[in-house]
């Protein structure tokens, strides 16, 4: 629950803040008739994002045996992709994003509503992608469990309360550095998720090496107690895992972790002034 926790308020306060960039931005511009295509697309994004989580869970869900381990490790290597890409560019996307919304918003009032219903859908929808597939290392690890979906629910609304907060300048929040500091933590989360896709690709005999365990703490670990479930419901860690488990975690972090590190060049953008609406 506190893995999906923080992934939900991570990726809330992105959808958040990329939803208050252009309501701010119309309000600024009196175009404030537009602001119900922004609900109109962000609606029809949220719905679109609990679709594809339902379809994600029911396919896993539904199936059984070998085939159930290869679409879930399948599903995991996506999820690790997608999320990797995701923390990869919002470190150099960050300093920018301000900018490029704007930009985008003034250009699609210029079009019309279905212009800017259309931005608003593809802002927070790549978010909640991004969000309901990392979802998925979590449900397929716990059992049917439904404390991730509660977690991340309690981090969605934690979220928008901070997003309403900041949108009223009632609070003010370092976003370099918690964006940094989260992008570390979800870096460590997707290498979790990338061994346990590893290891139900090896169950279902995609992967060799199912059998070649890397060590084994489990007579000293207990999986049962409070840091065991801890640690594996965030990091789906477990006390014996395989030689390919182990390789595929650490060449992982040894290359994404110096790439998000690295300092990221700063774009800029243009940021063209709408027109205000006629009286």
């Amino acid at each position: 629950m506190v893995g999906s926790g923080l992934i939900g308020l991570r990726e809330g306060l992105e959808t958040g803040i990329v939803v208050m960039i252009l309501v701010a931005f119309l309000v600024k511009s009196d175009r404030r008739d537009a602001l119900r295509w922004v609900w109109v697309g962000v609606g029809s994004a949220v719905a679109m994002v609990a679709a594809v989580f339902a379809v994600i869970h029911l396919g896993t869900s539904t199936v059984t045996g070998l085939t159930a381990e290869i679409i879930a490790g399948a599903a995991s290597l996506v999820a690790v992709a997608i999320v990797t890409g995701m923390v990869l560019w919002m470190r150099t996307a960050a300093a920018s994003i301000s900018g490029n919304l704007k930009a985008g918003m003034a250009r699609a009032l210029d079009v019309g509503p279905v212009a800017v219903t259309s931005l608003a859908f593809l802002a927070v929808g790549r978010e909640g992608i991004e969000t309901a597939l990392l979802m998925v290392g979590y449900a397929e690890n716990t059992n049917g469990s439904s404390w991730p979906l509660l977690g991340l629910l309690a981090g969605i609304a934690t979220a928008a309360v901070l997003t309403v907060l900041l949108y009223l300048g009632t609070i003010r929040i370092d976003f370099a550095k918690f964006f940094r500091y989260t992008g570390i933590f979800l870096v460590f989360v997707a290498a979790g998720i990338l061994a346990y896709g590893v290891r139900a690709l090896q169950i279902g005999g995609v992967l060799p090496g199912g059998s070649a365990t890397a060590f084994d703490i489990s007579a000293t670990w207990d999986a049962g107690s409070w840091y065991g479930t801890v640690v594996a419901g965030i990091f789906n860690f477990r006390p014996e895992p395989t030689v390919l488990q182990v390789a595929a975690w650490v060449v992982y972090l040894a290359v994404v972790l110096p790439v998000f590190l690295r300092p990221a060049v700063r774009p800029t953008a243009a940021i063209p002034q709408p027109q205000p609406a006629a009286s």
